[in-house]
């Protein structure tokens, strides 16, 4: 993992990470939504990076080797966000994924000013709980039939981490 680096994503993304997530299509399909063929090109991709979301990238080179997400963002008194990420198939286990958390955290709380971030694991998914518990996340329960995936309603077990205790801005 020496050459893997984390960064933010940028709009000429697309084309990169296009070819990641059809490179782990079959890696990811047991923890995914079905996705339409279209899912997979640089054009449903280059619409992706510009939804709203706050993208990070772990990169080898060029080349994607893991994203992360932060989706939902809401500001004011309540300062929370959800948290996806995903790794390439041939890094798992390599600290990819904790790289990734750790930056999502950093800059949730440096330049976000987020109070918490929430994410969620699918209940036999121990390789992504044991990331979320390495980086503080703590457990706060399991809600059934929480997402649709790989075509059926999954409980998951939902997490958060608190950044930080000090007072939101006042508007």
């Amino acid at each position: 993992m020496a050459d893997v680096g984390v960064r933010e994503a940028r709009a000429e993304d697309a084309q990169a990470l296009a070819d990641a997530l059809t490179r782990n299509r079959a890696h990811m399909r047991r923890t995914e939504p079905y996705r339409a063929e279209r899912y997979y090109t640089a054009e449903a991709q280059a619409e992706r990076l510009a939804d709203g979301g706050r993208r990070w990238f772990a990169v080898d080179g060029e080349r994607i080797v893991g994203a992360a997400i932060l989706s939902g963002i809401v500001l004011g008194p309540f300062r929370s966000a959800s948290l996806g990420y995903w790794v390439d198939g041939e890094l798992l286990g390599r600290g990819v994924a904790s790289l990734l958390v750790a930056e999502v955290i950093r800059a949730s709380r440096d330049e976000l000013g987020l109070h918490r971030i929430e994410a969620c694991t699918l209940l036999d998914n121990h390789a992504s709980q044991r990331v979320l518990a390495k980086a503080g996340f703590e457990r706060i329960g399991t809600a059934p039939r929480y997402l649709h995936i790989a075509g059926e309603w999954r409980d998951h077990h939902l997490f958060q981490r608190i950044l930080h205790d000090q007072a939101p801005p006042l508007a």
